[in-house]
């Protein structure tokens, strides 16, 4: 198992991607932020510091954001030492697709580039599908041919960096035998709940940053509340969520908790000036009952038509 110390980061503050650019540590998830979007993400950087901000076409808040970002960059703070991430949604997975869903996301943002830009799910889904989906709505997904495109957006300064979310260890290895361009970045499920090491460890092995969303849990496993967390929260004299957090980055991950509340925006940040003690980590590490909350379960399992009858299937067999 490794060691705190092995894993740590010491004091600083972001992660240098193999491509040089630099992703901070601690950014704010915007993923069913609502209708408090602009404000959470003006009071992140503006009040607490944050210089990440992490958001999705498929969240419906992108117009939002940009409100946020305006108010931020009209107090004073600079376009290049903010960092802002987002993702192509599975509908529009397919090479000619490409371009023209960033187009939307740089019109929504009001922004001239982007400085990460994922596929969201490596599937491709039909305009409209269900949830779950029925017969015939998942498509072959050009994984190949979409990257290809998502490289053209680098080469033309439209994106700094091209990454992946919710990848497996095959479809990792599978992209990088044609990729020119090896992604800089996955962004995955992981906390002590569900430390996702199989793809965790792959990612190293290829000089992969990792960004771990989820990073306290979810409503279904919220760690905020679990017994190990809360004695080693109170044992150091910070929130549970604070531990979480500083979990992920002594592992070597950024990280992007989602909040709406002032209050926790700035508390989540906090994360730095201290270090969670060698055997109070690996408690953390021993945590049980190990789980994916975000199965992708309802996005692209068919039980009956397939082509995925199981979350397992979704997830190549990996979990």
């Amino acid at each position: 198992m490794a060691s705190a110390k092995a894993m740590g980061q010491g004091e600083q503050d972001r992660f240098v991607l193999k491509s040089g650019h630099a992703i901070p540590a601690v950014g704010l998830g915007t993923w069913r932020a609502g209708s408090d979007t602009a404000h959470s993400v003006q009071t992140a950087i503006t009040e607490a510091g944050y210089r990440h901000v992490d958001t999705a076409a498929q969240y419906g808040i992108e117009k939002e954001v940009d409100k946020g970002l305006k108010a931020a960059m009209e107090a004073g703070i600079d376009r290049k030492d903010l960092f802002v991430t987002s993702k192509i949604w599975r509908t529009n997975l397919a090479p000619e697709r490409a371009r023209p869903a960033l187009e939307n996301t740089l019109k929504d943002l009001q922004l001239d580039y982007i400085d990460l830009y994922l596929i969201h799910w490596p599937f491709r889904l039909k305009d409209g599908a269900h949830q779950p989906p029925e017969a015939g709505e998942v498509l072959e997904f050009d994984m190949e041919g979409v990257w290809k495109e998502m490289e053209k957006l680098v080469k033309d300064g439209l994106v700094k960096d091209i990454d992946v979310c919710n990848f497996t260890v095959t479809k990792l290895n599978r992209l990088l035998r044609s990729a020119n361009i090896p992604p800089a970045v996955c962004q995955m499920e992981m906390h002590p709940g569900w430390k996702n090491d199989k793809i965790f460890e792959a990612c190293k092995k290829h000089g992969i940053h990792v960004t771990a969303y989820s990073p306290l849990g979810s409503s279904e496993k919220n760690l905020v509340h679990d017994p190990v967390v809360e004695k080693v929260a109170n044992k150091l004299n910070k929130t549970p969520g604070q531990v979480l957090i500083k979990w992920a980055l002594q592992r070597g991950t950024s990280v992007i908790p989602k909040s709406s509340k002032d209050e926790r925006i700035k508390e989540n940040i906090q994360a730095f000036g201290w270090e969670i003690p060698e055997d109070d980590f690996q408690v953390l590490c021993s945590i049980k009952d190990e789980k994916r909350v975000l199965t992708g379960e309802e996005l692209f399992v068919n039980k009956t038509h397939g082509p995925y009858k199981s979350a397992s299937e979704v997830w190549d067999h990996e979990n």
